[in-house]
């Protein structure tokens, strides 16, 4: 989820704050725990880069535990644990697979127990999404670096039973979210490494054949791609920090042409039933200050937003850096990375939006996946 902007403020962290992280020490496990989960919450931590802190929490709805670093916990004998930067998790037939973008990896676990069962090496991946039986995987496919000379992404296909990978397909530069609908892969190219030059456009791929359709001209640094039960694509996209604001488009799977946009500021957002639930993070360069926003909406009236949790706690969140609705309960989740070097905080909302508890996390709590829903 890391945007540009963040991207160059983690370089600057890790002079910055060399010295903090030298500072603090984390519990490393010497012996393997075992774990039994049946349903609950995964959060995937991001870490800052160079710092091997990316971490994976559960918080376990049977018991009303949360467990820090289950994976590292389970898995004692991974070198330097989870690795480097978590971008994204999904969990898919049993299996959770975790991006870790600055490692060049894969990982694969079993959902119930947090035991890897593969690593698979992917450079500089991204963003995960699964169907009909496969994984598919966004990468920059080039190491981490802002320049305007960087190639082509791809897509990876991934066998969910081998745990190949299968098939290959090349996007536009540093492709980020993607989502399956109408028997096609939509992928959001960003272009985030070269700010002068964003992409603008949304790859459609075949799935059958795994070749590249067309490119949706939607709007510059595009970001989070989901599918609501209907079919339709939503995307957001970033805008560039100064005067272009972040946005929400809408797509027609069957015609694919935008249909629709929200205009209002939306960073990340999460589809439940006909609802969506958003936040914004917009960064005023001038003022050198966040503007946070919560807001949802009825798919079918997009003209009235409406807050979704208590207005107090809203004010105490500082970065809002993920966000999870539960089809179940409705109960609503949203993180807090603060300030990106230290332990953040999951919020548990109910279906009104009063808090009902919350947890410290590990650092830059950003991606959720439910186990058992």
């Amino acid at each position: 989820m890391r945007n540009t902007v963040t991207i160059f403020y983690i370089f600057i962290a890790i002079l910055g704050f060399g010295l903090l992280s030298t500072c603090r020490k984390d519990t490393i496990p010497s012996a393997e725990e075992t774990f039994r989960f049946s349903r609950g919450l995964y959060l995937l931590n991001e870490g800052n880069m160079s710092m091997n802190k990316a971490s994976l929490d559960f918080y376990d709805f049977t018991t009303g535990t949360y467990e820090r670093n289950v994976y590292q916990r389970a898995n004692p004998s991974v070198v330097l644990g989870l690795g480097d930067v978590g971008n994204d998790i999904q969990l898919y037939g049993g299996k959770l697979y975790i991006a870790v973008n600055a490692s060049n990896k894969i990982e694969v676990l079993d959902a119930f127990t947090a035991k890897r069962i593969k690593s698979i090496d992917l450079i500089n991946c991204r963003y995960i999404t699964a169907a009909q039986g496969k994984v598919y995987v966004s990468s920059y496919n080039a190491s981490i670096s802002l320049s305007p000379n960087s190639p082509n992404g791809t897509v990876v296909e991934i066998d969910t039973m081998s745990l190949n990978i299968l098939r290959e397909v090349s996007v536009g530069r540093q492709p980020e979210g993607l989502a399956v609908s109408n028997n096609k892969l939509y992928v959001a190219n960003s272009g985030g490494y070269n700010p002068n030059t964003y992409e603008r456009t949304l790859s459609v791929i075949d799935l059958p054949t795994f070749k590249e359709l067309k490119r949706i001209d939607v709007a510059i640094n595009l970001q989070q791609v989901k599918v609501d039960q209907h079919g339709k694509i939503y995307v957001t996209s970033r805008g560039d920090y100064k005067g272009k604001h972040s946005n929400l488009f809408f797509i027609d799977p069957y015609t694919d042409r935008i249909i629709e946009q929200l205009d209002k500021p939306v960073s990340n957002f999460w589809i439940d039933d006909e609802k969506i639930y958003t936040y914004a993070t917009e960064w005023d360069s001038d003022a050198q200050k966040n503007t946070i926003l919560f807001n949802s909406f009825l798919i079918n009236d997009l003209n009235n937003g409406f807050p979704y949790i208590d207005t107090d706690i809203a004010g105490r969140i500082t970065i809002p850096y993920g966000i999870a609705v539960d089809a179940n309960t409705k109960n609503v989740y949203l993180t807090d990375a603060k300030n990106y070097v230290s332990p953040g905080t999951l919020y548990e909302f109910n279906a009104t939006g009063r808090l009902l508890r919350s947890f410290e996390t590990g650092d830059i709590p950003a991606h959720m996946a439910f186990l058992g829903n």
